[in-house]
């Protein structure tokens, strides 16, 4: 398929949407494509110009032949990353996850949600 503004209109980009608590109205971006936002003052005005503006951001991309990055989805990741870390960490993660009776995996993936 040839990868041209309609190719990359009909994918599904995500939509942030942020109320603006000062002025009113929303913020509304695609945190795909850097830089692509639209404020608006209700969430149907400010969807249609969101659409306009990832027409306008992917084809100055086109016209200018960079790339134009695709969504990112869930089912794009394995779930799994191999990690690297000092020794003394891996022993204190290993006693911690033993204390709690979980594995270090489990453990691990416990303390990640958190800061996340």
């Amino acid at each position: 398929m040839d990868k041209n503004l309609d190719y990359y209109m009909s994918l599904p980009y995500r939509a942030e949407v942020l109320p603006d608590q000062e002025e009113g109205g929303y913020a509304l971006r695609c945190p795909e494509l850097p830089g692509c936002l639209t404020c608006a003052e209700t969430l149907e005005e400010g969807f249609r110009m969101l659409e306009d503006a990832k027409r306008c951001w992917i084809s100055a991309c086109l016209e200018d032949g960079l790339p134009v990055p695709e969504p990112v989805c869930a089912e794009d990741f394995s779930g799994q990353f191999k990690l690297r870390m000092p020794k003394s960490l891996h022993w204190r993660l290993a006693q911690r996850s033993r204390e709690e009776g979980v594995s270090m995996n489990q453990y691990c993936v416990y303390l990640l949600s958190k800061g996340v």
